[in-house]
C-alpha cells in the first residue's frame, strides 16, 4: 500500500477568494482561483489536475499491459479530455475521453486495442472515479 498526500488551502469567498495547492513532493505547488477554473485567466484548476493524473496513470498502466502482452511501446502520448457540465444541482465531471497515439514496432492491432481496454478499466485513476469518497472536518 502507498499513501500520497496533497494539500489545498483557500482564503475568501468562492468567487473572489484565492487558493494554493501542493503535493508532498512539491512537484505541484500552485495557486488556483475561480478565474483559473471558470474564466479566461491561465492557471491550474482541479479538473485539469484530474485530467493530467488520468492521462499519466493510463499511459503507465498501458505500458505494463503491453509488456505483459509481449509488446514494448517506444512512445505513448495520451490526452485526457475532461468534460465539466452544469448538471442538475451543481457542476459535475461527466466524462473523460482518453485519446492515445502509440508507437509500437510490430504491434498486433487487435491485441493493442485489448491492452487499451484493459488499461482504461484498470488504471488506478480510472478506478478511483468509482471509489467510495469519505471526508472528515474539524472546525477550529
Amino acid at each position: 500500500m502507498f499513501n500520497r498526500t496533497a494539500t489545498a488551502k483557500w482564503n475568501g469567498t468562492g468567487k473572489e477568494g484565492k487558493g494554493w495547492v501542493s503535493t508532498e513532493t512539491k512537484s505541484l505547488d500552485s495557486a488556483y482561483n475561480f478565474s483559473f477554473r471558470f474564466g479566461d485567466e491561465k492557471g491550474t484548476n482541479p479538473e485539469e489536475l484530474i485530467a493530467a493524473a488520468h492521462a499519466s496513470c493510463f499511459n503507465m498502466k498501458l505500458a505494463f499491459t503491453l509488456d505483459a502482452a509481449g509488446m514494448t511501446a517506444e512512445e505513448l502520448n495520451t490526452t485526457a479530455n475532461l468534460t465539466l457540465d452544469k448538471a442538475p444541482g451543481d457542476w459535475t465531471i461527466t466524462k473523460i475521453h482518453l485519446v492515445t497515439t502509440a508507437k509500437i514496432p510490430g504491434a498486433d492491432a487487435a491485441k493493442f486495442q485489448e491492452c487499451v481496454a484493459t488499461a482504461k478499466a484498470g488504471c488506478p485513476v480510472s478506478r478511483v472515479l468509482n471509489a467510495e469518497i469519505t471526508a472528515e472536518a474539524t472546525l477550529v
